[in-house]
C-alpha cells in the first residue's frame, strides 16, 4: 500500500492534486508509531517541500527505516530537488539521501538537516517571513523583497568567531555564515556551488562587507554561484565540524525552520 502525508502548514496549507492519492495530515501521526506499524512492501510519499523533508528527518527513526520513502515536490522552495537534479510534482525516492546527515546543535538541541544551516540575514529573512505569514496566512512570501531591505537598512552585521575542524578564524561585517550539505538555500540561492552533498564534508560561506550597497550589488550572483569570483566578500571552508558564534544574536534557520536570538550553533557531518 502507498501512503500519502502532507504537512498542512507546508506551502501555505495547499495540497497537491495527486490523481487515486488519498492524502494523509503528518500533524497528526506519530512517525515512529506511523512506521513501525507498516509492512515492507508498503510505500510512503511525503507531500510538501524542504520543510516537510526536515520534520520527517527529525521525527521518524531512520536507523530502522525499512520503507520506501518518496517526496513529492509541492514546497515553495523545493532546494533539495533542485540540488540532486530533479523537478516538483513527481515522486522521487528519498531512501538514498537519508544516511549520512548533518546534524546542528544550537540553543542547546541537536537537529538533523537536509540542505543547511543558515544563520545572519538568511535567518532574518525567514523570521520576517514568519511574521508575515502570521497576519496572512494566505499571502506568498517575497523572500527577495525581505532580503533587499535587510540589506539596506534592517539587519546589521556581526563580528563572528569561526572554528573549521578545530581551525579558528575571526571575521567583522558577517552577513550570512551558513553550513552547506546541498549547494542550494533559500529558494534557489545556489550558497556553495561545489558542495557535493554525497561528500563527507560541509561547506561553509561566509559572506563580509562592510558596504550595504556594495553587498546589494553582488548579491543577485548568489542566485547562480557567482559570488564566489568575490574573494573579498566571500570566504569558503570545508569541514566536518563547524562552528560559528556571532558578536550579538539574530535569527537562525535550518531547512527553513527559524530559530530566533541565537548566538552560536554548531554543525557536524
Amino acid at each position: 500500500m502507498k501512503y500519502y502525508l502532507y504537512n498542512p502548514k507546508s506551502n501555505n496549507g495547499i495540497k497537491a492534486d495527486i490523481p487515486g492519492a488519498r492524502l494523509t495530515d503528518a500533524s497528526r501521526l506519530n512517525y515512529r508509531d506511523f512506521f513501525s506499524g507498516l509492512a515492507p512492501e508498503d510505500e510512503v510519499v511525503l507531500v510538501g517541500g524542504d520543510g516537510t523533508i526536515n520534520y520527517f528527518i527529525n521525527h521518524a527513526d531512520l536507523s530502522s527505516l525499512k520503507n520506501k520513502v518518496y517526496i513529492y515536490g509541492n514546497g515553495s522552495g523545493n532546494d533539495f530537488l533542485h540540488d540532486i537534479g530533479e523537478d516538483a510534482g513527481k515522486e522521487v525516492l528519498l531512501n538514498p539521501y537519508l544516511t549520512n546527515l548533518p546534524t546542528v546543535t544550537v540553543k542547546g538541541k541537536t537537529y538533523k538537516f537536509i540542505n543547511n544551516m543558515g544563520f545572519g540575514i538568511d535567518g532574518y529573512c525567514c523570521e520576517e517571513a514568519d511574521k508575515l505569514r502570521a497576519k496572512a496566512p494566505a499571502k506568498k512570501i517575497n523572500y527577495a523583497a525581505i532580503a533587499v531591505k535587510g540589506l539596506l537598512w534592517k539587519f546589521s552585521p556581526r563580528k563572528a568567531l569561526v572554528e573549521v575542524d578545530g581551525v579558528r578564524y575571526r571575521f567583522d561585517n558577517v552577513w550570512m555564515a551558513p553550513a552547506m550539505k546541498g549547494r542550494y538555500y533559500g529558494g534557489g540561492m545556489m550558497s556553495a556551488p561545489n558542495q557535493d552533498r554525497c561528500s563527507d564534508k560541509l561547506t561553509l560561506v561566509i559572506t563580509t562587507c562592510p558596504s550595504r550597497l556594495k553587498l546589494l550589488k553582488v548579491f543577485p550572483t548568489f542566485f547562480e554561484g557567482n559570488h564566489v569570483s568575490h574573494k573579498d566578500m566571500v570566504k569558503i571552508f570545508t569541514g566536518r565540524r563547524i562552528r560559528v558564534k556571532f558578536s550579538r544574536p539574530c535569527a537562525a534557520m535550518f531547512d527553513g525552520e527559524t530559530v530566533l536570538n541565537v548566538t552560536e550553533y554548531k554543525a557536524e557531518l
